[in-house]
């Protein structure tokens, strides 16, 4: 009785569908071999990503809104209008779950840093 590992390569005998499959098995986890550092890494910098995305979303919308008469216009209150997007759409994307862009942003960035990182399988003779 021959008991060969889950990871191990088929004989090149079988069939390319066949490798395929284990090599989907091999590398369902993700984010296998990726320390928790560049987890936390890859969430950030996807949630800032998505939160520069949402903050240009609201200049834009912004821009198609007349000047508030109340304030009186001016620099000022331009940059103070542009920081408080920008603070709304962090809170957005950090609490709320924003978009869902940062999720997916996220998941590529560890499916191309595993990737990147040798893989051990074992060869089976």
């Amino acid at each position: 009785m021959d008991i060969t590992p889950a990871t191990a390569l088929p004989n090149v005998s079988e069939g390319i569908a066949d490798k395929a499959r284990l090599l989907q098995r091999t590398t369902t986890g993700n984010s296998a071999g990726l320390t928790e550092k560049q987890r936390q890494q890859a969430k950030k910098v996807s949630q800032d990503f998505e939160a520069l995305f949402v903050g240009m979303m609201m200049k834009s919308m912004r821009a198609t809104v007349g000047k508030d008469a109340l304030t009186g216009g001016g620099h000022g209150d331009d940059v103070y209008r542009s920081m408080l997007d920008q603070e709304y759409a962090n809170a957005a994307v950090k609490r709320a779950g924003g978009l869902g862009i940062a999720k997916i942003i996220e998941k590529d960035i560890i499916r191309q840093e595993s990737h990147k990182l040798p893989r051990q399988v074992d060869h089976v003779e």
